[in-house]
């Protein structure tokens, strides 16, 4: 196990010292991204001592460390999960073999591929959510997204490095594009297209970190079976960040069904007119939000039916997500049963890789909205927020452009639109959004947190203003 080396320019537990010419590649690249970062980073607080942790270590135990640190100068570094001796490949025709140290030249381009598409999802997060600092409900909430940036710039780092460390030229250039794309540019957009959608209030980015980081999780999990070893030690560390991200999303949406509920209780009604006109957000505009975002976040899985995914798994790239738990790792002679338009179709495993996955995913995302349901029948009130069918708004796979409504059943364009948010949904929320930066002090539209960060307490000075 190798300790974070911190007296280096950049933090890493990969001894780049001992390899001058990557040292060096990756010191050329760190000021264009620091640009990038002031550039396209937070708006207006980079200046700010901001109350974030760093990592100090890659055991799960005691990993990072917190305290106060202007975001510019955030320890932004390369850390890789501890190697395991005599790993081998968990999947597919490779089983049993070791695990690769570099890359084996006949799938170069499917893993630099698949790194480059990780890879930019994370400075896209952060260009999505620059402006959200200026409407903050409260300095903690501030703080977590803050937190939640940094991290997904290291995310950026990790993949970087990658690409420096074993890809090359090529990898030295896809790593250059990573700062040229940006989040809903029209020539230069993010390379998956729920990274270009705008995040412009609250409710969105904990909708974001709650349905899109999960997605993040999965894919990372993913990533974390490779038989290519430092793709699969980074990713694991990553995993141990993205939680973080994940509980942002869960208890923003959760504070902020509490304060609805307690405006419900207080004027003994549960209508949406009378509630805005309270200041809070209603529970079927939240089921609308939903309702968007986790279709976008199912997309991002890619299609059901997939001759690459087959192929990732096939040669040991990319395996399910807990590989482990499964019983059969070759998965070269069993089936799946999917729903598709022409009805169940019986589909290669291998084919289905990316199906399965998303029905991990589905199951998880699943487990807050049975915590929120107990809290709404709790407090007396008979609504259930509910994930809509996986046919629900497809943009891709089987159920792409099919006009089906929450329920996976035929419907209308205009059936469609109404279980989205509506323009005067979005405008609503949006006048919602005025910051409040009091230590302790919260916005009226979200409860505040039951704890704060670190044992401090919500009343706590998590961005120093002053």
């Amino acid at each position: 196990m190798m300790a974070i080396d911190y007296q280096s320019r950049i933090p890493n537990n990969v001894d780049l010292s001992t390899d001058r010419g990557l040292q060096r590649a990756l010191e050329h690249w760190q000021p264009a991204f620091l640009n990038w970062w002031k550039e396209l980073g937070p708006e207006r607080y980079q200046e700010h001592d901001v109350y974030l942790r760093t990592a100090t270590s890659v055991d799960a135990k005691g990993w990072a460390s917190f305290g106060y640190v202007k975001m510019p100068d955030y320890r932004w570094g390369i850390f890789l999960a501890d190697k395991q001796e005599d790993r081998s490949i968990g999947f597919g025709d490779f089983k049993g073999k070791p695990v690769w140290q570099q890359v084996p030249s006949e799938y170069r381009a499917a893993l630099r591929r698949l790194i480059v598409t990780q890879g930019d999802t994370e400075p896209a997060s952060v260009e999505q959510q620059r402006k959200l600092a200026l409407t903050a409900p409260s300095l903690y909430d501030m703080r977590n997204l803050f937190q939640v940036n940094v991290e997904e710039g290291r995310h950026l780092w990790a993949m970087v490095y990658l690409l420096h460390a074993y890809f090359g030229r090529d990898g030295r250039e896809e790593a250059e594009e990573m700062l040229h794309r940006h989040s809903g540019d029209v020539d230069n957009p993010r390379i998956l297209g729920t990274f270009n959608e705008p995040i412009e209030d609250w409710l969105s980015f904990f909708m974001f970190t709650y349905f899109t980081d999960r997605d993040g999780k999965y894919q990372l999990k993913s990533l974390a079976e490779s038989g290519f070893d430092p793709l699969a030690r980074t990713c694991k560390f990553m995993l141990t960040e993205e939680a973080h991200h994940m509980f942002v999303g869960e208890t923003g949406i959760s504070r902020i069904i509490r304060r609805t509920l307690e405006e419900m209780q207080k004027i003994g009604s549960d209508d949406p007119d009378a509630l805005r006109k309270g200041g809070v957000m209603d529970l079927p505009l939240l089921q609308r939000y939903i309702n968007f975002w986790y279709s976008s976040a199912l997309d991002l899985f890619g299609a059901e039916i997939s001759s690459n995914a087959a192929n990732y798994f096939a040669n040991g790239l990319k395996g399910r997500p807990d590989e482990d738990s499964y019983a059969d790792h070759d998965a070269s002679d069993s089936f799946e049963m999917l729903d598709s338009p022409d009805g169940v179709q019986n589909i290669p495993t291998r084919n289905a890789m990316n199906y399965i996955t998303r029905s991990a995913y589905v199951r998880d995302c699943q487990i807050g909205f049975t915590r929120w349901n107990r809290t709404i029948a709790k407090a007396g009130f008979d609504f259930e927020l509910k994930l809509p069918s996986e046919r629900f708004n497809r943009k891709v796979g089987l159920w792409g452009r099919h006009v089906l409504d929450v329920d996976g059943k035929p419907s209308t364009p205009e059936s469609v639109t109404a279980a989205l948010p509506s323009v005067a949904d979005r405008d609503y929320v949006k006048s919602l959004m005025v910051a409040v930066t009091d230590m302790g002090k919260i916005a009226n539209w979200i409860a505040p947190p039951d704890r704060g960060i670190n044992n401090n307490g919500f009343e706590f000075d998590y961005v120093r203003l002053a």
